[in-house]
């Protein structure tokens, strides 16, 4: 699994954090559709609040219309060749580069278990199946380690974003998640408290820095 990690305070990225964040929310406010369709454009969604299933397993669908909402550069947004084949490896990171400097989504197509979070549903002993994550910025720690920010839009991912799931929709349970009786502003506040989270300078928890390893191919995926 690719190592990933919260924003902290004074972390920098291109585009910068608060470009990233201003992005997303005028995107989320956009959004056009029902309560229940606002919320499945942006959020991979549990059926209960036990995380018992989830409500789609979409995630390369979703991880597109996502990933073309936040790409304002001329580009679009950018899919990268198949990062499991380790020839140009080097080269098709440089592409990601180039394309998030310049306002451009990378959507990023893994294993389930390398892409995904520590908690997710989708994870399996056979690590089969795929997961897909959109990159929207390159940052690089004090000491010199490099990063990606990512969007995962799975809600069961991490412990984190599990806790952060439950109250926002009173308990999440089977009918409260199917059957959303919020109105529309409650839907653009849990959406943007999943993604931006609470702070004003960084990101909720399902925005993530991922430390990859940019010289190595990804492992392959067992489809199932």
């Amino acid at each position: 699994m690719i190592e990933q990690a919260y924003v902290q305070a004074g972390d920098e990225t291109t585009p910068t954090i608060q470009a990233i964040r201003a992005r997303i929310s005028q995107a989320v406010d956009a959004t056009a559709g029902s309560v229940l369709d606002r919320l499945k454009f942006w959020l991979q969604m549990p059926t209960d609040s036990m995380f018992m299933g989830m409500m789609d397993n979409d995630c390369q669908v979703r991880a597109k219309r996502v990933g073309a909402q936040l790409s304002p550069g001329a580009g679009g947004l950018f899919e990268p060749s198949d990062l499991s084949v380790p020839m140009e490896i080097g080269g098709k990171w440089a592409a990601i580069d180039k394309a998030v400097k310049a306002d451009c989504a990378a959507i990023i197509h893994g294993s389930t278990g390398h892409v995904g979070g520590s908690e997710s549903n989708f994870n399996n002993d056979r690590n089969a199946g795929f997961h897909v994550i959109v990159f929207l910025a390159v940052g690089q720690e004090p000491g010199g380690r490099r990063y990606y920010l990512g969007f995962d839009p799975d809600v069961s991912a991490t412990v984190e974003s599990r806790a952060k799931w439950k109250p926002l929709v009173l308990g999440g349970t089977e009918a409260r998640t199917k059957k959303v009786d919020f109105d529309a502003a409650k839907c653009v506040q849990v959406i943007k408290a999943m993604i931006l989270g609470d702070s004003g300078d960084g990101f909720g928890p399902l925005v993530r820095k991922y430390y990859v390893e940019t010289d190595k191919a990804f492992p392959k995926i067992v489809h199932t």
